[in-house]
């Protein structure tokens, strides 16, 4: 296992939808061993594969606030089983430091593989459901600052530009995400 270096907020690839993964193979695999590693190294609660620069549609999960739970999916589709929704602090590993209330749905039902290419379900509320949204958002080239009201937004943004570790020529740049 290897722990790799995160990409920044400004990188193009975390604004780029991930490829669907085909290969249940040892790279595979070895993908899922260093994103459990990486985001362990770095206290994260998720991470997915674009945040390492690997345009595929795989994350990890370590939910310290649900049970410990820790995990990975592969290709996963969300379904959501009701309308009920929470709004808690959310903070990105490819965003160091910036934390703010985001709203998302309360529970969530997420299908998708595992790294031999059979069916997983994982069923979770709060912290869990928070984490699994957020990671499948990077699939799709979201990040969580895209769902944050426009007054938090620009306050993030500012906060971003100011940082340290972001291009000063860069433009923050807000995509809508496809999730109601």
């Amino acid at each position: 296992m290897t722990v790799l270096p995160i990409r920044a907020y400004d990188d193009p690839i975390l604004r780029k939808e991930a490829c669907a993964v085909v290969d249940f193979d040892h790279e595979l695999r070895q993908l899922i061993k260093d994103l459990t590693e990486t985001m362990n190294s770095h206290n994260g609660a998720g991470l997915a594969a674009p945040q390492l620069g690997v345009p595929l549609r795989v994350f990890t999960f370590h939910a310290k606030l649900a049970d410990g739970a820790l995990g990975y999916l592969v290709n996963p589709v969300l379904e959501f089983p009701d309308e009920e929704e929470q709004d808690g602090p959310e903070g990105c590993l490819s965003i160091p430091g910036v934390y703010f209330d985001t709203r998302r749905r309360k529970n969530v039902v997420a299908k998708g593989y595992d790294a031999y290419g059979d069916p997983l379900q994982i069923i979770g509320s709060d912290m869990l459901a928070r984490c699994v949204q957020h990671e499948t958002d990077h699939l799709n080239g979201v990040l969580f600052l895209d769902r944050i009201d426009e007054t938090r937004r620009a306050r993030t943004l500012n906060i971003i530009r100011h940082a340290g570790w972001l291009d000063e020529d860069s433009a923050p740049a807000i995509k809508i995400s496809p999730h109601a």
